[in-house]
């Protein structure tokens, strides 16, 4: 059997972890692994009538390939948030322009071409290792007959059908280092800190740093905030500490009250525009508002930064392993899923049945804006 791997969306640690483990295992019963490069582009760009003119399009996978890549992060195999579904006319390779006609919305539908690749290299069953934008398409190809064993990964922790994705332990655990390490900064200058963290849709990154850091306020994408609120209670926090300062911690995707979302730039090839820049406004409104001086950081790329922490190594090995036992087992068209604390599997269009969002009733207070722990007991390693 020939494996087919690869990556895409945004990097996180645990994804070479990943890569390693499929290769290695896929390699003891005596399998070939091939890597796509970036993304769903891979196959997208890879030419079946110049297969040594596409080659830079792939990477041979063994294991002395992998030997070492599971100590740092990001991916060697690199990503993008290409959608061989939807592809811009703009992006369509040369040797494709022509052979198919847009849809409605100007797009085209370039799948025929990927199963034709699939073909062409042998690949038997794929591996993508991605979100559910990622992942939506690894589901469109499943439909189309091709076996695909789909691997959840984001820091966001927001695919649904798994409570844990790759990535999201490492991006808490940067985001708490970091939080931390400002609160020198922010008390010597007796300011408000306001910290913008990644979430474009789902605030648990915000929710779980900001309670496990213990900063005063926690602003997730979920609930819309009253900054004029929000202002009162980060000064009455300031008050409070015998350091006269406060710190917010704020999801990218988190919007003012009568506000919308911070986006910029054209949208990507699943509809999403870049988002960034709301803690710089929220900040700016804070001092207007307060008269305060504001330490104003986003960690942004911090947060995905460096080699995975261990329990990203671990779901990272073990969702691997999982993809090519299941294989071997003559089992397809399932995602790797942690289940009340389970490994377990879903059916692989899973991430596209439904949302994973904050329990905003069991988990958060939304009008003194930071997490609410009540209750423990019975509760999942993190809380939902």
């Amino acid at each position: 059997m020939r494996i087919g791997i690869l990556t895409g969306g945004g990097d996180v640690p645990g994804l070479n972890p990943c890569i390693k483990a499929v290769t290695r295992r896929a390699s003891e019963l005596g399998w070939e692994v091939v890597g796509f490069r970036r993304g769903w582009a891979g196959p997208l760009e890879w030419n079946p009538d110049d297969p040594e003119g596409s080659e830079k399009h792939l990477m041979r996978l063994d294991p002395n390939a992998v030997r070492t890549i599971d100590r740092t992060g990001g991916t060697v195999l690199h990503s993008s948030r290409t959608n061989p579904g939807k592809v811009k006319e703009e992006d369509l390779p040369d040797f494709l322009k022509g052979k198919f006609e847009k849809n409605d919305k100007g797009l085209y539908d370039c799948t025929p071409h990927v199963l034709r690749v699939m073909e062409a290299l042998k690949v038997d069953a794929l591996v993508p290792i991605g979100g559910d934008d990622t992942l939506s398409y690894g589901a469109r190809l499943h439909q189309e007959g091709m076996k695909v064993m789909a691997v959840p990964k984001t820091m966001d922790n927001d695919v649904f059908g798994t409570d844990y994705c790759i990535g999201f332990s490492t991006a808490v655990s940067r985001s708490v280092e970091h939080i931390t390490s400002l609160r020198t900064s922010t008390g010597s200058h007796e300011r408000i800190a306001v910290i913008e963290l990644f979430g474009r849709n789902s605030g648990e990154t915000a929710l779980i740093a900001g309670y496990l850091a213990d900063v005063d306020r926690a602003l997730i994408a979920e609930v819309p905030f009253d900054v004029n609120r929000l202002a009162d209670q980060l000064l009455k926090d300031r008050a409070a500490n015998p350091s006269n300062y406060s710190m917010v911690v704020v999801s990218e995707g988190a919007q003012m009250q009568g506000g919308e979302i911070v986006e910029r730039g054209e949208a990507d090839a699943y509809g999403h525009r870049k988002l960034g820049g709301v803690g710089e406004i929220l900040g700016e409104e804070i001092k207007r508002i307060t008269g305060v001086g504001i330490v104003s950081q986003s960690l942004g790329y911090m947060m995905r930064a460096g080699a995975p922490d261990a329990l990203d190594l671990m779901v990272a090995k073990s969702y691997g392993t999982m993809a090519v036992q299941l294989l071997d087992e003559g089992k397809h068209g399932l995602m790797m899923a942690i289940r009340d604390g389970n490994y377990t599997t879903v059916p692989g269009d899973t991430c596209i049945k439904g949302q994973r969002r904050v329990d905003v009733d069991a988990l958060y207070d939304t009008q003194a804006y930071r997490p609410r722990i009540a209750r423990v007991t019975g509760m999942p390693m993190f809380l939902y």
